[in-house]
């Protein structure tokens, strides 16, 4: 997107439930701009509160604005001083509130940060999970990530971090280590180790640009059957490239069915969800959003699926936003049977700017349905086969995530059952090319 503030990098995405989607490009001012004005506003709190209200103007999906004048709005917003841009993010915050929707929001630049760094699916740092040992209450490595400097380093699982620069890390937070932790790529962090009883020492690594895996899966035999079961946590921008690898991985291992596990992820980037639903169908309609105006635009599978094999998706009320799109894709075109709660019931676009102070603004754009045209929006996805959870089931899952995909993962055990149904023994060649029903108009969405 072509920026008029020089501190932007560019940046316009859309968020589907709670993610991102790339989106048009877009100009932040509108023509009727006034030269005179934009230099009154240069460098001053109100710029950034009109970017906020140009944007909304041109790209809020209610024309109407939950009945709310904008136009005096901007007035109003204009009209007042702004001692500091905290005080101009109130402002901005308490004018977006009057819209009635929660997911369009302001970001302050550390939210903001937070966002990109999330849906980017990269964290400079060294590369490492980290949890405290229940028993000693010390901050100990679970995993070091491929490539990652921690890796390259020799850091093990189970190494102790006793501290990070100098700073003690006994009754840390991890939250709290995280920080000290991540830095900018290219400098350095020092951890003072424990490992097997041996003494302490010190490692210096140096930060960097790190792929944060969204995808876990892994060949499991079950019984007589192969089954690949996948994991996806979101829609992050390297998802699709790693579910691509463990599609294309667990193919070559033969296996008789997949089992897509999309409980707990709260959507991510509409590029994504579409691209991973087109590793799974070969032809059939995947999402249609529509905007303020009308205007729609479907979005397809093209031929690239990567498997036929019989599928079965697993779903909880946490499954939002992009998870919604790629569930309802592959249950509308019959590709895959889900399994479990009715989804969380997010049906909703939104494009996400940066602005001039690095601050940012999501704000919906468009409603998505469906391939049948359904309208999910505070409905959910249904599941074919309803299989709730009880609390007890729910907390040892939540507890022990190793669990999950196990004989002590009940939605996961029904999955089996179903893959090992005779009517799915076979590849789904005749339902991977059905059609969905057709729209009388074009949509789109995330």
């Amino acid at each position: 997107m072509k920026q008029s503030a020089k501190r932007y990098s560019p940046m316009q995405v859309a968020l589907i439930g709670g993610a991102i989607a790339t989106t048009a490009t877009l100009s932040v001012f509108g023509p009727g701009w006034c030269r005179s004005v934009r230099a009154a506003l240069q460098d001053s709190p109100k710029q950034v509160v009109d970017q906020v209200w140009q944007l909304v103007n041109r790209e809020y999906v209610d024309g109407s604005f939950n009945r709310q004048n904008w136009q005096t709005m901007r007035l109003s917003l204009l009209s007042k001083n702004y001692s500091s841009r905290e005080e101009a993010y109130v402002a901005i915050r308490e004018a977006l509130q009057k819209l009635g929707d929660p997911y369009t929001r302001f970001m302050d630049p550390k939210q903001f940060e937070a966002l990109t760094s999330q849906t980017s699916g990269e964290v400079s740092g060294i590369g490492i999970r980290m949890e405290v040992n229940e028993t000693n209450k010390r901050l100990v490595v679970v995993e070091a990530l491929e490539n990652s400097p921690a890796i390259k380093a020799g850091i093990k699982p189970g190494d102790e971090i006793v501290a990070i620069d100098g700073k003690p890390t006994g009754q840390m937070k991890i939250e709290d280590a995280s920080k000290l932790i991540r830095g900018r790529a290219g400098t350095m962090v020092t951890l003072r180790l424990e490992r097997d009883g041996r003494s302490a020492f010190d490692l210096k690594l140096t930060r960097a640009n790190i792929e944060v895996p969204t995808v876990r899966y892994e060949l499991k035999q079950e019984g007589n059957r192969r089954i690949g079961y996948i994991r996806l946590r979101e829609f992050s921008a390297h998802a699709s490239d790693q579910m691509r690898r463990a599609i294309r991985d667990l193919n070559g291992k033969q296996v008789n069915g997949f089992v897509l596990d999309l409980r707990g992820n709260p959507g991510g980037l509409l590029q994504s969800s579409i691209e991973i639903a087109r590793m799974w169908m070969n032809d059939g309609s995947i999402v249609r959003t529509v905007d303020r105006k009308g205007g729609s635009e479907v979005s397809k599978a093209n031929h690239t699926a990567l498997t036929n094999r019989p599928l079965v998706v697993l779903v909880d009320n946490n499954s939002a936003s992009a998870s919604e799109i790629l569930a309802g894709a592959l249950k509308d075109n019959k590709r895959a049977i889900v399994v479990g709660s009715k989804t969380f019931g997010k049906a909703l676009v939104q494009s996400v700017h940066e602005l001039a102070d690095g601050s940012g603004v999501a704000i919906t754009i468009a409603h998505y349905y469906t391939p049948k045209g359904t309208d999910i929006n505070h409905k959910g996805i249904a599941p074919d086969i309803k299989l709730d959870l009880t609390q007890e089931q729910q907390r040892q899952l939540a507890s022990n995530p190793n669990l999950l995909g196990t004989q002590n993962d009940p939605q996961y055990t029904r999955a089996l059952t179903i893959l090992s149904n005779n009517r799915l023994a076979q590849p789904l060649q005749n339902q991977t090319s059905q059609k969905p029903t057709s729209f009388g108009a074009s949509d789109l969405r995330f």
